[in-house]
């Protein structure tokens, strides 16, 4: 036993000695995740910050290398494979140089051989073990446990993957996020590739129907992510924010905006944190659903992101219970639910309650607000 309270103890001393790891997540090509990456570089570097960018790939992007002036770029290595010269970060060099943050870019990327790791994130690991901070960025498809999901909804085989762990080991993680036809708009304006590549993205990769299931996938992750980080924190700390507020999300419901804006100004009135929750049924499944409810949920948890919540998307066949364990969980005491149509009257025989009936029924301790979103909410909070 004292051997196991020597080696935890280490395990706290080496954690306490190591770098910081930020990863800005996108679901990908083009949503700005090296953009908000550099961007932040440079307002580290007005901080006094000694940060170098240690490998950033521009792609080609004029307004992505802009941004690179400014800042210290660390000299690639240059490597020599089947004939031909290529460049990787020098880990070597970075090392020396010490900074105290390091940019990264494209974590999941795969190294040449010959390299002193065979991926990138390998050499950000030396990089945190050595003390030094990394921010860098990552797409979602990335992630090891998720190759088979994107193989069967997106039909591509992702050869370039990361252990899940790098992701559940990070300090920050940044959803990057951007709706997908204003993603679509940048493609065509050639914001992301060359143009002679945009008809082929378009017709593979960057179809609609792929880049919301990608979205879909990052959005539960960075909730899956949350959750964990959450549960891992001592009781106490969550004692102290125990009156949050959520507000529940519908594929159909009328006039969200206000609802999501109603949910926001009594979150701001309580200074709480609020949380903005979808529960994807069966019946929602993107495969059954038509597009035109695609577009509207979609719509729907950019807007709420917009106004400040943390999205949490769920699948389940019990709207209610989901809802409820959700507010157990993250000890909320605001449920915020828009005002449901008049069910049927054989559904009324039958015994059947609207899902706001349900929760003012089943929930105990807490404050249920139903909106009524044809009205203006401006005045009541």
């Amino acid at each position: 036993m004292a051997d196991d309270k020597a080696l935890s103890f280490l395990r706290l001393i080496r954690r306490a000695q190591r770098g910081k790891l930020k990863i800005y997540l996108g679901y990908g090509a083009g949503v700005g995740k090296t953009w908000q990456m550099l961007q932040e570089g440079h307002r580290l570097k007005k901080e006094e910050v000694d940060v170098v960018a240690g490998l950033v790939e521009t792609h080609g992007r004029a307004e992505t290398a802009k941004l690179l002036e400014g800042l210290e770029i660390m000299p690639r290595r240059q490597i020599h494979y089947r004939g031909i010269t290529l460049e990787e970060m020098d880990l070597e060099a970075v090392l020396e140089r010490r900074p105290e943050i390091a940019l990264v870019d494209e974590l999941a990327h795969t190294n040449v051989p010959g390299s002193t790791h065979a991926k990138r994130y390998r050499d950000v690991e030396d990089l945190l073990a050595a003390g030094i901070h990394v921010i860098t960025t990552l797409n979602i498809q990335h992630l090891e446990s998720l190759y088979d999901t994107v193989e069967a909804r997106i039909g591509v085989k992702v050869h370039e993957r990361i252990p899940d762990s790098v992701l559940g080991e990070a300090d920050e993680i940044v959803n990057v996020d951007l709706a997908p036809e204003d993603l679509l708009h940048r493609l065509r304006e050639g914001k992301i590739y060359p143009q002679e590549r945009i008809s082929t993205a378009l017709e593979n990769f960057f179809q609609r129907t792929n880049l919301d299931q990608l979205r879909e996938l990052t959005l539960r992750e960075i909730a899956s992510q949350i959750d964990l980080k959450y549960r891992a924190e001592p009781e106490e700390e969550h004692e102290a924010v125990s009156d949050q507020v959520m507000v529940c999300l519908s594929s159909r419901g009328p006039n969200v905006a206000a609802l999501l804006r109603y949910a926001s100004r009594l979150a701001g009135r309580l200074n709480r944190n609020w949380y903005a929750v979808y529960v994807q049924t069966p019946r929602e499944e993107i495969k059954v659903i038509d597009a035109a409810t695609q577009r509207q949920i979609s719509e729907t948890l950019t807007l709420a992101k917009l106004l400040g919540a943390q999205v949490f998307p769920y699948k389940g066949e019990d709207v209610v219970e989901t809802i409820l364990h959700f507010a157990k969980e993250y000890r909320v005491g605001h449920i915020v639910i828009g005002k449901p149509g008049p069910l049927p009257i054989w559904k009324r025989w039958l015994g059947q309650k609207t899902v706001a009936e349900e929760l003012i029924l089943k929930a105990k301790g807490l404050t249920i607000v139903v909106v009524d979103t044809a009205l203006k909410q401006e005045d009541e909070i």
